[in-house]
C-alpha cells in the first residue's frame, strides 16, 4: 500500500476497473501493469473472490460475537457495525448477510448435522470461533449451493479456521465438512 493512502491495494483497483483512472486510485504506474484487457478481468474476477471471502470472514466474525454473547445481541446490527468497521466499500454486503441470515433460520438443523458429523464433540464444547465457521460452511453446502460451489464452501471454511481458529481448526472443519459433503446425493461433480 502506498504512504497516506486509506484503502487496501485491492480497493483502489476495483474503483480503477469501474472507470476511473489510475491517479484517481493513488497509483501512478498503474495503467502500465494492466495494459491489455485479459488483466484486467482475470484480476476483476480475483477481487470478487477477494470480496467474497471478506464478506465471509465479516459475516464469521458477527456470527462470532452474538454466540459469545449467549445469542442475546441483535445480530443484524452487530453484523452491519462489522460491515462498516471491517469492510467499508465492500460489495457483497448483501453475500455476508444472507450467510449470517440462512444460518440463523437453519441453525437446528445445522447444529444436528454437527452432532450427527462429529458425535465425540458436542455443540457446546466446540469452540465458538469453529461451530460458527462449521455453521457458515455446512449453510453453504447444505443451503446455498446453487450460489457457491460445495468445494469452494469447504475451502473457505478451512481457511477461516486456519486464520482465526486454533492449530487444529482447519482440520477439524475439514473432517467434518468432508464427511458431509460425501453424504450429499449432488456431490458427484
Amino acid at each position: 500500500m502506498q504512504e497516506g493512502s486509506t484503502s487496501p491495494p485491492r480497493l483502489r483497483f476495483l474503483r480503477y476497473v469501474q472507470g476511473q483512472t489510475s491517479a484517481e486510485c493513488g497509483q501512478k504506474n498503474f495503467a502500465r501493469h494492466a495494459q491489455n484487457q485479459e488483466k484486467i478481468i482475470i484480476i476483476y474476477s480475483h477481487i470478487n473472490m477477494s470480496n467474497r471471502h471478506l464478506a465471509r470472514s465479516i459475516a464469521m466474525q458477527a456470527l462470532f460475537e452474538w454466540d459469545f454473547r449467549d445469542k442475546s445481541s441483535e445480530i443484524g446490527k452487530v453484523l452491519n457495525r462489522d460491515l462498516e468497521e471491517f469492510g467499508p466499500g465492500l460489495d457483497e454486503t448483501e453475500f455476508a448477510k444472507k450467510i449470517m441470515q440462512g444460518v440463523i433460520d437453519n441453525m437446528k438443523e445445522i447444529d444436528a448435522l454437527i452432532e450427527k458429523y462429529a458425535p465425540q464433540w458436542p455443540i457446546d464444547q466446540i469452540t465458538v470461533i469453529d461451530r460458527n465457521i462449521l455453521r457458515m460452511g455446512i449453510y453453504e453446502l447444505k443451503f446455498n449451493s446453487e450460489e457457491v460451489p460445495p468445494k469452494v464452501a469447504i475451502n473457505e471454511a478451512i481457511e477461516l479456521a486456519k486464520n482465526f481458529g486454533g492449530p487444529s481448526s482447519g482440520r477439524f472443519v475439514n473432517g467434518v465438512l468432508g464427511a458431509i459433503y460425501k453424504d450429499i446425493p449432488q456431490a458427484k461433480e
